[in-house]
């Protein structure tokens, strides 16, 4: 197995924190980190992003993953991920997510392992 690069490790532990229902931008992963910004923690999840949580890592604007709608869907659907639906005028009938109520800031669970 291939050894990780240490930013993507961080990344990627990262992810892992996140509670299931919940979710993180990539910038406020990167700013939770201190390092890094929205693309590459993008870069991170696009390269070694598939054993963790991936659907848990989001753009800001609350749009599902190009490509990976359906599958993010039904993760939070499960998971009880506040979601807005789609109006009836956009293009695809796919919700985005509620971020004022999905995004989680780092602190309620965190515990002791708050900033890796």
């Amino acid at each position: 197995m291939e050894e990780l690069p240490e930013y993507a490790e961080r990344v990627l532990e990262v992810a892992e924190l996140i509670p299931p229902g919940r979710v993180m931008t990539y910038g406020d992963i990167a700013e939770w980190l201190e390092e890094g910004g929205p693309r590459q923690v993008g870069r991170v999840m696009a390269l070694y992003g598939g054993g963790a949580p991936w659907w848990r890592v989001v753009r800001s604007d609350g749009t599902l993953l190009p490509g990976h709608e359906l599958s993010a869907l039904a993760h939070y659907r499960r998971e009880g991920t506040p979601l807005r639906e789609a109006a009836r005028s956009a293009d695809s009938h796919v919700p985005r997510l509620d971020m004022k109520r999905a995004r989680w800031d780092g602190d309620e669970g965190a515990g002791d392992s708050a900033h890796i």
